[in-house]
């Protein structure tokens, strides 16, 4: 199995680059944001995805690691395949993320491919394994500000280890202490 290619771009189209290393070219599936930024003639190092079926070979390349794990994480949600990863990846990663961590629907059946449904399961399926890391650092950090609402919670007799559980979660666009307070309400 290939898991990393590095070599100089010879040719792109609109969903995949030929990555030459050495004396062979490898064509690999890779997203819009990748292929943007592969000029010809540079070289690149992509951490690939390798699919094999009775009828093809195929490469899936990204450029972070990162990357790769969440397309991962994308072809084992039922209905979701490979292609269909690609043009979800063509959204930033965290936006993603956010979005599954958030339960936005929405804002995953936007992308080519993805009915309500499939979005839905998407959520489902992936939202306790890809938790914005940012989510818990940003709750870390304002812990002082969050204090005031703990102990309000505290008050209202929700126990304490559910209280930090669900405020390491905050997304970073709640800031008010109402805010955190109905955020908290609608997550418990």
């Amino acid at each position: 199995m290939i898991g990393y290619l590095q070599g100089k771009v010879l040719s792109k189209d609109k969903q995949n680059l030929i990555l030459l290393c050495g004396d062979v070219g490898y064509l690999i599936a890779t997203p819009a944001s990748c292929l943007e930024k592969a000029a010809r003639n540079n070289k690149i190092g992509l951490h690939i995805h390798t699919r094999v079926r009775e009828d093809e070979i195929a490469l899936y390349g990204f450029p972070t690691l990162e990357e790769l794990e969440f397309f991962r994480l994308l072809i084992g949600v039922n209905g979701v395949g490979p292609k269909t990863a690609l043009e979800i990846l063509n959204a930033e990663i965290n936006l993603v993320k956010n979005a599954i961590a958030q339960e936005n629907a929405a804002f995953l059946s936007k992308v080519p491919g993805i009915g309500k449904k499939t979005a839905e399961r998407i959520i489902v399926d992936l939202k306790s394994k890809v938790l914005p890391t940012n989510f818990e650092q940003i709750a870390e950090d304002r812990a002082d500000e969050l204090e005031e609402v703990i102990i309000a919670l505290d008050n209202l007799g929700y126990q304490r280890s559910e209280i930090h559980r669900v405020l390491k979660k905050i997304p970073p666009n709640v800031t008010s202490n109402e805010e955190i307070v109905t955020y908290f309400l609608k997550n418990v």
